[in-house]
């Protein structure tokens, strides 16, 4: 359910899941961490995209309340920050939650028309890590991120393109043609430029604080409800504790 293939020096990666929109458990997390770790060795530009209609409609709610979704998602996140090579996110249809983690992980997004970003935490009594919020926001500016974190809004590709979120529009044909060309450019040159970006989202002196109230929604009794909710097939209701 993630394919991977290595196009004459261009490594592709696929969300293969459509029946689910390509959602997320801990045994596609842990497969999709593998496969950007294979090709980091022998691609010189990876681009990761969506089968179907859907580019990641985020976590696969039957295993996000489970033990190591958590884990196994940030370890995916990381592994595609800290690839040596530059990574394409060809977001083809909805990126939801953990989708639009997935594409801000990823170095550059290329965006079709049917794109949409949405980190809609506060319906589900959920959250994304301090690292999450300061990338969204400085890759899109503060007020996108905040109407997202703060308003459940949705960022459409037009939206994204004209705030910073997706790099350029155009289908996933376009996504592999970019990542051709910088196939072609200096790879110590590409990797120091990487490493040099990935350092602006370094954590600031505030986030000890910041991942406490990141793992009391984790453990509160909101998430507990939420988690009933979707097993019961109803709306949460949430009572802040």
């Amino acid at each position: 359910m993630i394919t991977t293939e290595d196009q004459d020096g261009v490594g592709l990666i696929v969300l293969d899941r459509h029946g689910k929109r390509n959602a997320l458990d801990v045994e596609h997390l842990d497969a999709l961490r593998a496969a950007v770790e294979k090709l980091a060795g022998t691609a010189r530009a990876i681009v990761v995209t969506g089968s179907g209609t859907s580019f990641c409609a985020g976590a696969d709610l039957r295993g996000v309340y489970g033990d190591g979704f958590r884990t196994a998602l940030y370890a995916a996140l990381r592994a595609i920050t800290a690839a040596p090579v530059p990574v394409i996110a060809a977001v083809n249809g909805p990126a939801i939650g953990a989708g639009t983690q997935l594409a801000i992980a990823c170095d550059l997004r290329v965006a079709d028309s049917t794109a949409v970003f949405a980190v809609p935490t506060a319906r589900n009594g959920l959250a994304v890590d301090p690292w999450t919020v300061r990338r969204l926001a400085l890759l899109s500016g503060g007020g996108p991120a905040r109407a997202m974190l703060l308003g459940a809004d949705r960022l459409d590709a037009g939206r994204a393109h004209a705030c910073g979120l997706a790099d350029r529009l155009g289908p996933v044909s376009d996504a592999m043609t970019w990542a051709r060309e910088i196939a072609d450019f200096a790879p110590l040159s590409l990797q120091y430029a990487k490493t040099a970006l990935e350092s602006l989202f370094e954590p600031q002196p505030q986030e000890p604080r910041l991942d406490e109230l990141f793992e009391s929604c984790w453990s509160s009794e909101d998430f507990a409800e939420s988690r009933r909710a979707h097993a019961e097939k109803r709306a949460p209701w949430f009572q802040g504790r």
